[in-house]
């Protein structure tokens, strides 16, 4: 396994052939998730940071159950390790705080008590529960032995996954509300719609086999009706969904670490273009560099959700403060490869261990202000592994799409897929 020093500092970086690069970031990247886990519930924390030692994050950890699975593949563990890491975290959610069958954002590793992400937000959070079953219904077709462990997996997955009302979060309207909170209600009051990183919620919520959602919900909620398309050039290219410039580079990440985009299509878009015209314009504007931010260009690229400082933050080409977020790039090498790659050889060969760590590349960099992130967040740290055997194998995506409930869950809401029979 990785070196135990958090940061390997004076020491070259070798270049490495192709493969072997990509192994060395996704495996180093995955001690992350499996030696960092909370020794409590074997779930990921939400960020390495002594303030967040009891602190779970439900999206983080849907990504993290998926990196189980590479790493079985890849043979950084065995399957029976796998296994009993699995049984261990799925005994913890099933104990844990549910609200209508719904996770809140945060947990706490030790009694599996919500910790209020936001003053309001102490309840459900639909996205970030749609992205933990995201990983759990493809470890639910993964671990598919017929001998008791794998069984009583599948079968603990199941239960959870038939808990979640998804259609109650509805509200009666026709649009998925993100948050309900036992104490507030419905006071975020925030529908979930437009184009953003949420598409995997209504497939879900139309794929569960129970308290689903329409097709009429996702179509006037999500589709608004049509109006969540663009349609506009940037860069010479054309955007079809989303904010204009295409947002931060999220979008295109953490809703596809299992739905697999190449030839998915519905009324509104195909998402394989989608998400390649998505990551063009924010290379592009990155090689443009109209800020003139340092060393901004065709290896120094990607904006999105990441640290600076000590805040979180959104960064794209219309919030651009000449951050760079490491897994933005390295989780867009299944749409610009050739550029994804260059990206990564610039961050490994010539930043080296200003941003390389035991648990692979840190959050994010600004050479304009000569700052160099140390911290690691599970999100960034799961869609980077996940992303990355996307391109080389597409082995979360074989699997996610196999299921059977997932592909009633698109065809209800009328998309096409080459996984679609």
């Amino acid at each position: 396994m990785p070196t135990s020093n958090k940061h390997i500092k004076h020491r070259p970086l070798l270049h490495l052939e192709e493969a072997a690069l990509l192994e060395r970031v996704q495996r180093q990247t995955f001690s992350y998730f499996w030696d960092f886990a909370h020794p409590a519930c074997g779930l990921p924390k939400e960020r390495d940071h002594e303030h967040y030692k009891d602190v779970i994050t439900t999206g983080g950890s849907g990504f993290g159950v998926m990196t189980l699975i590479v790493a079985t593949e890849r043979k950084w563990i065995n399957r029976e390790q796998a296994i009993a890491r699995l049984l261990k975290i799925l005994s913890f959610l099933d104990r844990a705080e549910k609200h209508h069958g719904a996770f809140s954002h945060w947990l706490n590793g030790r009694t599996g008590k919500t910790i209020p992400f936001a003053k309001k937000d102490d309840g459900a959070d639909l996205v970030e529960t749609a992205f933990l079953f995201q990983g759990l219904l493809t470890v639910r077709q993964y671990f598919n032995r017929r001998n008791k462990e794998e069984q009583t997996i599948r079968a603990m997955i199941t239960k959870l996954w038939k808990q979640v009302e998804w259609s109650w979060f509805t509200r009666g309207r026709d649009v998925l509300y993100w948050h309900w909170s036992p104490q507030y209600r419905w006071a975020m009051n925030l529908p979930i719609e437009g184009y953003n990183e949420a598409l995997i919620t209504y497939i879900l919520a139309a794929a569960a086999p129970e308290h689903s959602i329409s097709r009429k919900i996702y179509e006037t909620g999500w589709a608004r009706s049509g109006n969540m398309r663009n349609g506009n050039f940037f860069y010479k290219t054309k955007l079809p969904l989303g904010p204009d410039f295409g947002g931060p580079l999220f979008f295109a990440h953490y809703s596809f670490t299992g739905l697999d985009p190449r030839g998915l299509k519905d009324a509104f878009a195909d998402y394989g273009k989608q998400n390649k015209a998505h990551v063009t314009i924010n290379y592009r504007y990155c090689v443009d560099n109209p800020k003139g931010y340092k060393n901004y260009g065709k290896h120094s690229w990607g904006l999105s959700a990441c640290d600076y400082k000590r805040r979180y933050r959104e960064h794209s080409p219309v919030k651009d403060n000449g951050t760079i977020c490491c897994a933005a790039a390295l989780s867009s090498m299944p749409y610009r490869s050739k550029e994804s790659l260059a990206a990564l050889r610039y961050f490994y060969e010539v930043l080296g261990a200003k941003i390389w760590s035991q648990y692979g590349f840190s959050e994010s960099y600004n050479e304009t202000r000569k700052w160099f992130a140390t911290s690691h967040l599970a999100i960034n740290q799961g869609a980077t592994i996940l992303m990355i055997e996307n391109y080389r194998t597409g082995l979360l995506w074989k699997w996610f799409m196999k299921d059977k409930e997932v592909q009633r869950g698109l065809k209800k809401l009328g998309f096409k897929s080459p996984h679609l029979k």
